[in-house]
Order: structure tokens, then sequence, then C-alpha cells
């Protein structure tokens, strides 16, 4: 596999054994198991601004919505 050339052959090891205990046996599996043990940690998120909340919930206006419903001709 050219993968285990960039994750080394000790990576292919668990992913084939636990390949083996599923009993389905394919490439695509290995190599996805693979590419989750190899991938480094992914980061927490930022500590950013606060998010906004609605201060004023919008109404709803169902007259607009009646006159596009309409029907318009052009002359």
């Amino acid at each position: 596999m050219l993968l285990a050339r960039e994750v080394g052959l000790e990576v292919p090891e668990i992913p084939c054994e636990l390949t083996l205990e599923t009993g389905v046996i394919t490439a695509s599996l290995v190599l996805n198991a693979m590419r989750w043990l190899s991938e480094p940690p992914r980061q927490p998120p930022l500590d950013g601004a606060p998010t906004p909340s609605l201060q004023t919930e919008p109404l709803a206006d169902c007259g607009r919505y009646d006159s596009l419903r309409e029907v318009r001709h052009v002359h």
C-alpha cells in the first residue's frame, strides 16, 4: 500500500486487525481506518467573541407573501 509509505508500517497493522474482526474485508475499509488513525488530532475551537443573540424577534407579515402570489400582467 502506498499509504503505508506515508504513515509508516506500524499504522496498517491495527486497521487490518479491525477489518479482519468485522468479517468484511475490503481495501476501502482498511484505507479509511488508516487515514482515521493517522490523522492529527483536531484543534479545539477558538474562544472568540460571544455569539450575538436576537434582541427583537421579527414579526411575520403574511400580507407580504400574499401580494407575491397575486397575478400581475405586463402590457
